[in-house]
């Protein structure tokens, strides 16, 4: 049953008073609208009208009906003018800054259906892994991943963020498999410059940043994908974000250690100035991007 025309049948027929001036005015037959009407009554499981042989009339529930249904409708009519608007208005130059491993492995169909959406919208796009002032640089926008600090400026969650911890099954099998933090080797951590090890006292992070003030021997890269591609090696273990390792994980190149002391899920954020008079192509692309990826995301499917 389609619900909003079941109400839209209902409601003409509580404006006209009849079943076929109902149907000439919706274009369709007397039949349907009785059919939609009594759906809906058995929906409902009360009597929405009086029925005569010259008269229908609303009782006492249909009234109530009628309200509510009026009021959804006019919901209903108000979103899709409103995204027909930024449909029609969007335009303009759109300035993002995002993170790198994410904006090469998975932003690009993002944009690419976006633009197909809004085609008088152009991306100036701009990767980097530094915190970048949103105001002072420019950008209408700005994408980070954490835990976010409160701060002047307005954050939309696109999508959740999970840390794991994995090696590649060849380093687990000429090492074991750690069942505690502890029991993890300090120098074959692979570590990423980036990363505040200071957000957490879960003890696996507690380890990690601890190891890493007297490890002299570490690997350490501002690159998540370097870092991923040394631990397929062999040559250590990461602690990296399911969006960068959840393709290997899923091949088999990589195996999750530890995963009782998994860490608190961060978030992939919009970051923008303002909440109020939001820019048409700003809104359309925050509107657009936090329903893109899904909740869990496709890069956990592994």
């Amino acid at each position: 049953m389609d619900r909003l025309e079941t109400m839209k049948a209902f409601i003409t027929v509580a404006e006209l008073g009849s079943f076929t001036k109902a149907a000439e005015k919706l274009e369709t037959s007397n039949q349907l609208v009785s059919k939609y009407v009594s759906q809906l009554e058995e929906q409902l499981g009360v009597r929405l009208f009086n029925r005569t042989t010259r008269r229908v009339r609303l009782t006492q529930e249909g009234e109530q009906c009628l309200q509510h249904a009026m009021h959804i409708l006019e919901s209903v009519h108000d979103m899709e003018n409103h995204f027909g608007e930024l449909q029609n208005s969007a335009k303009g130059i759109l300035h993002i800054s995002a993170p790198v491993s994410f904006s090469t492995l998975h932003l690009a169909p993002l944009i690419r259906d976006f633009k197909k959406l809004y085609p008088e919208v152009g991306v100036n796009l701009e990767l980097s892994d530094r915190k970048v002032d949103v105001i002072e640089e420019g950008f209408d926008v700005a994408l980070r991943i954490g835990h976010l600090k409160s701060s002047s400026l307005i954050a939309k969650k696109i999508a959740p963020v999970r840390l794991v911890l994995c090696a590649s099954p060849s380093y687990i099998k000429q090492y074991g498999e750690p069942t505690h933090p502890e029991d993890l080797e300090s120098s074959h951590f692979l570590r990423y410059s980036y990363m505040d090890y200071t957000t957490s006292e879960n003890p696996l992070m507690r380890v990690l940043r601890d190891n890493s003030h007297h490890n002299q021997t570490e690997l350490v890269a501002n690159n998540g994908e370097i870092l991923m591609a040394s631990a397929i090696a062999g040559e250590g273990y990461i602690l990296q974000p399911t969006f960068i390792v959840g393709e290997a994980l899923k091949q088999g190149k990589l195996k999750t250690m530890l995963n009782d002391f998994e860490l608190e899920t961060m978030g992939l954020y919009a970051i923008y100035p303002h909440r109020k008079l939001l820019a048409p192509k700003l809104r359309a692309f925050i509107d657009f991007a936090s329903s893109y990826f899904g909740e869990p995301p496709y890069w956990d499917d592994y």
